[in-house]
């Protein structure tokens, strides 16, 4: 089984990958190769940063967003975004702008709104509460660090942060985190296991 990392300069690669190796995968392509994506039995998206920049940076891939619909939408291998990987399933995200997303679960990203109770970044340590039946999410505690929340469809899980804030999104073989799982150890780990091992 090939795991395809996407690598378009916008991830926490080294990160994620030996936290997909700790869940036993064996086969992980770290690529910016539309051919092996094509040929992943799973795709994997990281990303750290600004939405728009992270946008442009798959985008200026060639090919890669054409594999990534071919291979994730058509073909349905499972997929899983993370962190700003997640926010780009969305149709737009606001940060530093307007920009278009992927658009494969309707929804906005916008900037988690300041308030004197609540810190932005949202950074550490929260619970993720289930909102919806999916063999991926479990309740548990596991690691954010992010500054713009989805607002949209789909969502899988919450936590909390001066109200409800999306923390898993996902339909069909597409699940999103905005947590990091290679940062949330044990539940991280785990979550991870059960990617390689789903049949949606």
């Amino acid at each position: 089984m090939t795991v395809a990392l996407i690598d378009y300069g916008a991830g926490n690669l080294h990160s994620v990958h030996n936290a997909l190796k700790a869940a036993g995968a064996a086969d992980i392509a770290v690529t910016a190769d539309p051919a092996v994506v094509r040929g992943a039995d799973r795709v994997v998206l990281p990303g750290v940063g600004a939405f728009g920049a992270c946008a442009s940076g798959l985008r200026a891939l060639p090919g890669m967003i054409e594999a990534l619909e071919t291979r994730v939408l058509r073909d349905a291998v499972p997929f899983l975004g993370v962190c700003v990987g997640m926010q780009l399933l969305a149709t737009t995200g606001e940060e530093l702008g307007s920009h278009a997303g992927l658009g494969w679960i309707a929804g906005t990203v916008r900037q988690l709104p300041p308030s004197p109770d609540v810190r932005v970044p949202h950074m550490g340590w929260n619970d993720v509460v289930p909102v919806a039946d999916h063999p991926l999410i479990e309740r548990g505690e596991a690691y954010f660090l992010h500054s713009f929340a989805f607002d949209g469809d789909a969502v899988l899980a919450t936590t909390e942060h001066g109200g409800p804030v999306t923390a898993a999104i996902g339909r069909d073989n597409i699940v999103g985190l905005q947590f990091h799982p290679e940062k949330s150890q044990r539940y991280g780990i785990a979550l991870l296991e059960r990617f390689l091992a789903w049949k949606p």
